[in-house]
């Protein structure tokens, strides 16, 4: 992978992976899908290798990323699954033609077939976005604290009160700003 885009942010949801694709969405947006050869990357480090990625299915991708962003939004805060990404997600879920397949370690995965495309990978991301928003899935949907982050996020918890989308970025960048001002207040106190 190219070191001048920014790390991909992986995680144990494919679905809510794949929105992590842009991240920082209500402070200074960060792209890291901004070509289609970095959709091929993300979607071989997924498990969903394919040969190459058009500009057009790039574009697939990212209304594909923002739909489950938006349906998963709604279902975190229990509101109304927008009609328009409900429609994206279902139709780029019912035109791919991959299978589950199962692991000697007893995981299911995804077989691409031989001649898969991008549309084949973004099916079984739809796929998976459907098992997690339904609640076919153990876990919650919920939202990063972070107010500049905001990504939703499946949580899988024991308690489902997780408040980050990743503690290593988002969680350790808040708590880092909340001990800084601790700091400063202490100081300004001591004067």
């Amino acid at each position: 992978m190219r070191a001048e885009y920014p790390d991909f942010r992986l995680g144990t949801v494919l679905a809510t992976s794949f929105t992590g694709t842009l991240t920082e969405r209500r402070g200074d947006a960060v792209e890291r899908i901004p070509t289609p050869q970095r959709l091929v990357d993300w979607l071989a480090v997924n498990g969903l290798a394919v040969d190459s990625c058009t500009t057009a299915q790039l574009a697939l991708a990212r209304e594909l990323r923002e739909s489950i962003h938006a349906a998963a939004t709604a279902a975190a805060i229990q509101d109304t699954l927008p009609a328009s990404a409900v429609q994206v997600i279902n139709d780029r879920s019912a035109q791919g033609r991959a299978a589950a397949v199962l692991t000697l370690d007893g995981e299911r995965r995804w077989r691409l077939g031989s001649a898969s495309s991008v549309e084949d990978a973004l099916s079984v991301i739809a796929a998976d976005a459907i098992s997690i928003i339904s609640g076919e899935r153990d876990g919650k949907l919920a939202l990063c604290a972070s107010p500049t982050c905001q990504a939703a996020f499946f949580d899988t918890s024991q308690s489902r009160t997780r408040r980050w989308c990743d503690m290593n970025t988002c969680g350790n960048r808040q708590k880092k700003a909340r001990f800084n001002a601790n700091r400063r207040r202490a100081a300004e106190s001591a004067e």
